[in-house]
């Protein structure tokens, strides 16, 4: 049976699919476990692998089964097609390789680069704390030039992959 991705509304993964399940709904919320990012202590915690996303199981999507899923409360939309919104279903073997990656034991990175023309901020090295907008980046050699105002000025940066986060 074809599954679809879901966009579901910021940090209501988990109200989707517990809607979605309780609709008898086949769902797939694939997680990972990181360590938590708090000042004061750290703590290993469970996390959506593809945050805002779930995936749903359906034999065929007509109209019925997809107002059953847009209806359940945190569901934005069904991906798929831009032009005439038509879903479309995600295949088998991806969904079988999220499955694999999940079942591993293997610490998972997810790693979210600023794109050309996003706000940055450094957090590692001498500018650490200083924000700016990405002007080049080469992410197979994870290196970033940032443009930073200083007085009216801009000074471009070269960075690593590592110093840098987006806003």
């Amino acid at each position: 049976m074809p599954w679809y991705a879901v966009h579901t509304r910021s940090r209501h993964e988990y109200k989707a699919n517990a809607g979605l399940v309780q609709k008898s709904v086949t769902t797939f919320l694939p997680q990972i476990e990181v360590w938590s990012k708090r000042k004061d202590r750290k703590k290993k915690i469970i996390i959506p692998l593809f945050p805002g996303y779930l995936f749903v199981e359906a034999p065929f999507l007509n109209n019925e089964t997809k107002l059953i899923i847009l209806k359940t409360f945190g569901v934005v939309s069904i991906l798929g097609k831009k032009e005439t919104s038509e879903p479309i279903p995600v295949p088998d073997d991806k969904i079988d390789a999220i499955r694999r990656l999940v079942n591993t034991k293997v610490e998972i990175l997810t790693v979210q680069f600023p794109r050309v023309g996003e706000p940055a901020r450094i957090i590692d090295g001498p500018f650490a704390g200083i924000e700016g907008i990405v002007i080049s980046r080469d992410v197979e050699r994870e290196l970033f030039f940032i443009n930073i105002e200083l007085l009216q000025r801009s000074v471009a940066i070269k960075l690593e992959g590592f110093q840098i986060s987006r806003i």
